[in-house]
Formats: structure tokens, C-alpha cells, sequence
């Protein structure tokens, strides 16, 4: 496959490495940028896995729950720029999104498209975005939503950082529920939103994910001139490292680096006198993988290509 600028750009855009290095791994992957990520990683020149969330683009995310506690959602709406994205009118109409996407029963994102606009039974979903876009006068999407129902007792917590740049649900599992559970769960949704974790503990991470992890960092010990008999124990070593960092709850805790927060979501539960489990968690930030556009940056990969 041919190495093209937009190849160059999206590999740089995904890992932070520079164009050239971009340019290189692409070339020996034969354009394959998934095999190009791990290139890089193995080489210690890209931490794809904490870079590939950078913000590409504008609007909010936001999180909705219903007031009887049994129905969450956050969602993200994109806008073209910052500007709109402060906009009132537009953070009216994101609250809408949230909930019609709290209320639905969509499976996908073109049935919710499909679906009769909540506060304009005239027009559907889409329609009625299609109508904002003309009011507001900028290219607005309904990109993205995650919806939890609480069906036993716990708690169903949100959290919104930066003005809508950051979006944190938490659904916790708890026999006793009051104030001290929402406010542990708020604390584990500053949590959430500042460490960015991919899972809730390690018995949720897929065993492909270990796999490839494992692949990866033999690699790029190997690399390093480490000898093969002390690669093994190297990456497990390694590889534990990198599940406290991407587990919630082998994090240390922010707000108290002697715990953790297995350490402290057990403080609460003495404190409420039951068992406090982490069901499941959602973090949206806006803009997460998506372009976003660079002035003279088409001139600048033309000269690395050249």
C-alpha cells in the first residue's frame, strides 16, 4: 500500500511521533497503521495507548441522568468550532440529545437518526439536527452516546470537567445508597476523568489485549539488547505496570496517593456498612480521534513524502 499524507497525518495525529518517524514505520508496515502504532511503541517512541485520545475537534460531551436515578447517558455533539460550542443555544439543544438518547431504545446510531425528535414530533432525529445546523449556521453531528439502566441498588453518577471537555458516568453497585455513595462516586468520577482508565479492574481486561500488550513490550525489550532469558520476567514485570495505569481500581487514588482506589471505595464501605462495587464506567472526551484541522500541515507532509 502506498504511504500517503493522510497516512502520515493520521499516525501522527494517533501517537504524537514526529512525521518522519510516521513516515519510516508506515513504509516497513506496508501502510498498515495498526502494525505502525505497535512499531513505534515497540521502538520506545510512541505511548499510542495514552495518546490516542488527544482532542481533534470541537463541541462538548455531556451527561444526563434521569431524576429517578435509574437511566444515565452521556453523549457527545460536535460543532466546527469552540465558539458554537459555548453557545447556549447549543448547549440547550446537546441537553436534548442526552435526553432522547436516555429515553431510547435505539441499537445504533442510524436508528437513533431515525427516530421521532422528542420536542418536535414532526420531525426526526436527524432532521431536527439538520434544522440546528441552519439556525446556528455550522456543521453540528450527534456522534456518539453510552446509555446505563440501574436495576439494582447503587448509584448512577456523572461528571463533567472543563465545561463539556470531559464527561465521566459511573454506575456503582451498592446495598445502601445515599449521599456517601454519591459522593464517593463523584470522587471516583474526578478519578476517571484525570487518569483516564480503560477498565474497571483485571479480570475485565480481554485476554487478546494482554496478548498483544505482552507481544509488544517483548518486542520492545528485545530491542533494547536485553537477553532472551530475562525478557519473560522483564515484560510480566512491565506488563503489571501498565494494568495499575489502565485499571480503575489499581489506581492509586488521586486524592490520597496512600490508598488506592480499591483501598478507598473499602474506607466507604465501612463506612455505609455494604460492599461498594465499580459495575461499569464511560469517559468521553470531545473530539477524542477525530482530525482536526492544521494550517499549512498538507505542505509540511508533502516535503517528509518527498
Amino acid at each position: 500500500m502506498a504511504v500517503t499524507a493522510a497516512l502520515v497525518k493520521e499516525l501522527r495525529e494517533t501517537t504524537g511521533v514526529g512525521m518522519v518517524e510516521c513516515k519510516n514505520a508506515l513504509v516497513e508496515t506496508d501502510g498498515n497503521i495498526e502494525k505502525a502504532i505497535e512499531l513505534l511503541r515497540e521502538k520506545g517512541l510512541a505511548a499510542a495507548a495514552k495518546k490516542a485520545g488527544r482532542i481533534a475537534s470541537e463541541g462538548l460531551v455531556y451527561a444526563y441522568i434521569t431524576d429517578d436515578n435509574k437511566k444515565a447517558v452521556v453523549v457527545e455533539v460536535n460543532s466546527e468550532t469552540d465558539f458554537v460550542a459555548k453557545n447556549q443555544d447549543f448547549r440547550t439543544y446537546v441537553d436534548q440529545v442526552a435526553k432522547q438518547a436516555a429515553a431510547t431504545s435505539a441499537a445504533n446510531m442510524d436508528e437513533f437518526f431515525a427516530e421521532t425528535w422528542a420536542f418536535d414530533n414532526t420531525v426526526t432525529v436527524r432532521e431536527a439536527l439538520s434544522q440546528k445546523i441552519s439556525v446556528i449556521g455550522e456543521n453540528l453531528n450527534i456522534r456518539r452516546f453510552e446509555k446505563f439502566e440501574k436495576t439494582e441498588n447503587g448509584a448512577l453518577v456523572s461528571y463533567i470537567h472543563g465545561g463539556g471537555r470531559v464527561a465521566v458516568l459511573l454506575h456503582l453497585v451498592s446495598e445502601n445508597e445515599g449521599e456517601a455513595l454519591v459522593e464517593a462516586g463523584k470522587n471516583i468520577c474526578m478519578q476517571i476523568a484525570a487518569m483516564s482508565p480503560k477498565f474497571v479492574d483485571r479480570n475485565s481486561v480481554p485476554a487478546d489485549f494482554i496478548e498483544k500488550e505482552k507481544e509488544i513490550l517483548t518486542q520492545q525489550a528485545l530491542n533494547e539488547g536485553k537477553a532472551a532469558n530475562i525478557v519473560e520476567k522483564m515484560i510480566q514485570g512491565r506488563l503489571n505496570k501498565e494494568l495499575k495505569e489502565f485499571c480503575l481500581i489499581d489506581q492509586e487514588y488521586v486524592k490520597n496517593s496512600d490508598v488506592t482506589v480499591a483501598g478507598y471505595l473499602e474506607e466507604v464501605s465501612k463506612e455505609i456498612g455494604s460492599k461498594i462495587t465499580v459495575k461499569a464506567f464511560v469517559r468521553f472526551e470531545t473530539g477524542e480521534g477525530l482530525e482536526k484541522k492544521e494550517e499549512n500541515f498538507a505542505e509540511e507532509v508533502s516535503k517528509v513524502l518527498q
